[in-house]
């Protein structure tokens, strides 16, 4: 007799509060994205010559196709990127070298019996460089590979400042991450957000992106946090090892050689300093945000590490809390080595050091270029008292890092 599957609808009901929209959802949220006024005002802004009704009209046109979040991606948002790139960058590459080594049946070629495995699915676990384009170039990047499919992501609720923006990420695949809850609420919070996570990658078969940390390094010193591994492991069946086997983890390195938001991070810094109990606005994300996808990056660079798959059984005979400092820092390895190094990094070492330890690895135009675009970032930097010094140092601090944790990953 033929079963039914009374699993998947409770599953889907359980996850609605954070997840993204289901096939049979877009069309309505697309509509409803059509008639926000905020959101006309943002389409106003990129053509302004054009009738509201003529806007919405060509929208609808342009997803007339589109059936899932994958197509919403591929037809909007796909096209968006690549210009981005073009005009934004001096090249992206992603190099999954290190997944290609995998297993054949990880990688779903034929088994030995002839038959087909399916393709994996991975959790990319990776340095934060980007509130937005990080997991946007990975997905442009994945397709471009020849990978299935791109990722889901997690996004901070308090980026969601408006209902189109909140509807926008939910057709673009993206979760709901709660920030700000009492201790309680955010261990339920963890726990429903990793059942999903399991849930997405085993059941829905897709592709998870996710920061090691809440929020970025803001001084590139890239370091896993323990509470993330933990959290991914609250979710599937076994020991921490098991479940997090589970989510094919994927160790994931960004490279920029030039951060648009060095000067605003470094602000941060300085109003941090100033002001112990200073906190970002709403509009200081906004900011962020918009410098984050149209300030310029020089080259950019994903490479993928090994997948903890092949090595999380060198750690599963710790105790449960040594376990996850050992993985947290075998994850640090992992994506310190896979940094991509630019004059700049050398540089701005042997600058905070007074030597000329790395001259090998620049030249004079290498420095002149770099000095140039710091005085420039540091010019737009408004503050009532200013400290240049001070500000220096820390955008020197942004560009050393990577080279001072890539020389300890590889040395060790």
């Amino acid at each position: 007799m033929e079963t039914t599957d009374v699993t998947s609808k409770p599953q889907l009901n359980e996850f609605d509060e954070i997840r993204p929209y289901e096939p049979e959802e877009m069309k309505q949220a697309f509509e409803e994205l059509l008639n926000d006024r905020q959101f006309n005002l943002v389409l106003k802004g990129f053509a302004p010559w054009l009738p509201k009704a003529v806007r919405k009209a060509l929208l609808r046109l342009a997803f007339t196709s589109v059936k899932t979040p994958l197509d919403f991606q591929l037809r909007f948002m796909k096209p968006v990127v690549n210009y981005i790139i073009r005009k934004h960058t001096d090249g992206c590459h992603f190099d999954d070298t290190a997944l290609k080594a995998a297993t054949p049946a990880q990688q779903g070629h034929d088994s030995p019996t002839g038959k087909k495995v399916a393709s994996p699915r991975y959790t990319f676990v990776s340095n934060h460089r980007d509130i937005v384009l990080d997991s946007a170039l990975l997905d442009v990047m994945l397709i471009s590979a020849g990978y299935p499919t791109t990722v889901e992501i997690g996004i901070g609720d308090n980026l969601l400042i408006y209902p189109w923006i909140k509807r926008l990420v939910r057709m673009n695949k993206a979760f709901t991450v709660r920030r700000s809850l009492t201790p309680r609420a955010m261990l339920e919070s963890s726990l429903l957000m990793s059942r999903y996570i399991h849930h997405a990658v085993n059941e829905k078969r897709e592709n998870i992106w996710i920061a090691q940390r809440e929020g970025r390094a803001k001084d590139s010193d890239d370091r896993t946090q323990d509470a993330v591994l933990k959290m991914l492991a609250m979710g599937g069946e076994g020991a921490p090892a098991d479940r997090l086997r589970d989510l094919n983890i994927v160790p994931l390195t960004i490279s920029y050689e030039f951060d648009p938001c060095d000067y605003l991070k470094a602000q941060e810094f300085q109003q941090k300093r100033d002001n112990p109990t200073f906190k970002k606005s709403r509009q200081d994300d906004l900011d962020n945000m918009k410098t984050g996808i149209f300030g310029y990056k020089g080259r950019v660079q994903y490479r993928c590490g090994k997948p903890i798959n092949e090595w999380v059984d060198e750690l599963s005979s710790l105790p449960k809390t040594e376990f996850y400092t050992a993985l947290s820092q075998r994850m640090d390895q992992e994506i310190h080595a896979g940094y991509s190094l630019f004059p700049n990094n050398y540089i701005a070492l042997d600058l905070l050091n007074g030597s000329t330890e790395h001259a090998s690895c620049y030249t004079r135009k290498d420095v002149e270029r770099f000095q140039k675009y710091l005085n420039g970032q540091l010019a737009k930097i408004s503050l009532p008292q200013k400290d240049e010094a001070f500000l220096r140092e820390r955008m020197l601090t942004m560009y050393a890092n990577p080279l001072r944790n890539y020389t300890a990953a590889t040395t060790a």
